[in-house]
């Protein structure tokens, strides 16, 4: 049993995410630091008890500290928890290893793939903070809008490490009555599905914005399944994980939720707007853009079909017509459901 008054956690990002995780962990009783990059969030939650740029509409417990100082958070720490976005990962973990302990546990709930290496995040983690043994870095992945996780929304997520002891550790620190923990033990599956969801989300909003039906968004979520399997096991990855929470649940969720920001941005593609002007409007970041480029190019190296987020790679990236990239898809030669996967 997880002593409450005297576990140290320290939580790095203060983000959406990372704020629910937050707000969650201290609704329990944990005291906790929350490392926060912009001087006025941190000013809003000392002040005003509220993140109102990136979670807006919750009072947060005045056990959850906020600070600017990365050292100060996860210095003495039992447990870390990392929720940067995924393109900050290498700068802020080699930032963190100059403070945080040999014996802490790391858990990612960064959800994305390195543009320039393609690694996913707990491998970042344990190449930069080398001296911690690698069964002590964890995932927590599944379908779980920040949102509704603050509004006590009975919520489901899975926890993956190498280690069953990590595992249920991280299992037990963050379960509550409306947040359930699962424990998986494949990091590498759980990280893909959460990762990819966030691009195959967009195609799915694209399908919506160009009004395609329900017939066309549900084959879209079902073949992107297909293509998480693919790389996911290309890569390591158990596809049982890719059809649990972490996978097809994440999926579900993000290609179907107006929360999700993934999703948005597709729609609003899908109507006609340009990548360019829909990110210049956003404070927060939506991973599935760049992960599609991670996505793409991995593919590539590992010779992985994935015809879907090939063509949300062509309509970001290349400017080709959406239309264009629907007729490809449906055009393709015929196969075997199961191809790719037997």
């Amino acid at each position: 049993m997880i002593d409450i008054a005297k576990t140290r956690i320290g939580v790095v990002g203060a983000g959406s995410w990372g704020t629910a995780l937050a707000k969650l962990l201290a609704d329990k009783g944990f005291a906790l630091d929350l490392w926060v990059f912009e001087q006025e969030v941190k000013g809003q939650i000392e002040n005003e008890r509220e993140n109102k740029i990136f979670l807006p509409g919750f009072i947060l417990p005045k056990n959850l500290v906020p600070s600017n100082d990365l050292g100060k958070v996860v210095k003495n720490k039992d447990l870390v928890l990392v929720v940067v976005p995924s393109h900050c990962m290498r700068k802020v973990s080699l930032e963190m290893k100059a403070f945080i302990n040999p014996d802490t546990i790391v858990v990612t709930a960064s959800k994305g793939i390195e543009n320039t290496t393609y690694q996913i995040m707990t491998d970042i983690l344990s190449e930069n903070i080398d001296f911690i043994p690698k069964e002590n870095f964890a995932v927590l992945s599944g379908p779980s809008f920040a949102k509704e996780v603050a509004a006590k929304v009975p919520t489901v997520v899975a926890a993956a490490s190498k280690s069953r002891r990590v595992g249920e550790y991280v299992q037990e620190v963050f379960s509550c009555p409306t947040f359930r923990v699962y424990v998986n033990d494949d990091p590498v599956g759980t990280q893909i599905g959460g990762a990819m969801k966030n691009v195959l989300a967009i195609a799915a909003g694209i399908c919506d914005g160009m009004n395609m039906g329900l017939n066309s968004r549900a084959a879209l979520i079902t073949r992107g399944l297909t293509e998480m399997n693919r790389l996911g096991t290309r890569m390591g990855g158990d596809p049982l994980t890719l059809s649990g929470l972490a996978g097809v649940g994440d999926l579900l969720l993000t290609c179907t939720g107006a929360l999700s920001r993934n999703y948005t941005v597709g729609k609003q593609i899908g109507e006609g707007k340009k990548l360019d002007a829909i990110t210049s409007e956003m404070r927060m970041v939506a991973e599935g853009v760049k992960t599609t480029h991670s996505v793409y190019n991995l593919s590539k190296k590992l010779g992985v079909d994935l015809p879907i987020c090939n063509e949300v790679y062509a309509v970001l990236f290349e400017n080709r017509p959406v239309a264009e990239t629907v007729a490809r898809l449906m055009n393709r030669s015929l196969k075997h459901e199961l191809d790719g996967l037997l």
